[in-house]
């Protein structure tokens, strides 16, 4: 068992890739702008590559950490602190090791972080910093889509 460094770096810019799209003005942005009080002004007085730098390194910390949702071998590597060696990890991933390895089932607990993850995190906040439900819906909805698809990145590329 290996980390695959290719897999998270690409799984690390769909973040960055999904969220010109799912905030940009094919889908949400209008609404999101609206909701969150967000102007162009505001956007335009960003200083976009610090933001940018600063989302991408939040990313390939989101990445690194999504392999232990989706690839079930990384538990075998954590109960045994790194060793592989001994006989019952040896047994253990002969038989089950890359068995559950697929696009679907990491995009399943990909989504399935973002539900029930990222979803009580973001409603809980957003319902104290009296958000609407249709911001909330927003980010969350961005946040399962994106999980799913760095799940099934991690998970599908052996």
């Amino acid at each position: 068992m290996k980390f695959n460094l290719i897999a998270i770096f690409v799984a690390a810019l769909v973040p960055m890739i999904l969220g010109f799209i799912w905030y940009g003005p094919l889908l949400f942005k209008k609404a999101w702008m609206q909701e969150s009080g967000v102007t162009e002004e505001k956007i335009k007085a960003t200083n976009m590559p610090v933001v940018l730098g600063i989302s991408l390194l939040f990313a390939v910390m989101l990445a690194f950490f999504t392999q232990f949702l989706v690839v079930h071998e990384m538990g075998v590597f954590g109960m045994t602190e790194g060793q592989l060696d001994g006989e019952t990890a040896k047994a253990f991933l002969a038989e089950w090791s890359g068995k559950y390895r697929s696009f679907g089932h990491g995009a399943i607990h990909g989504a399935m972080a973002g539900i029930m993850f990222v979803l009580p995190i973001m409603a809980t906040n957003g319902r104290f910093e009296h958000k609407s439900w249709k911001l909330i819906f927003i980010n969350v909805g961005y946040w399962v889509v994106t999980l799913a698809v760095m799940g099934a990145i991690i998970g599908g590329w052996v």
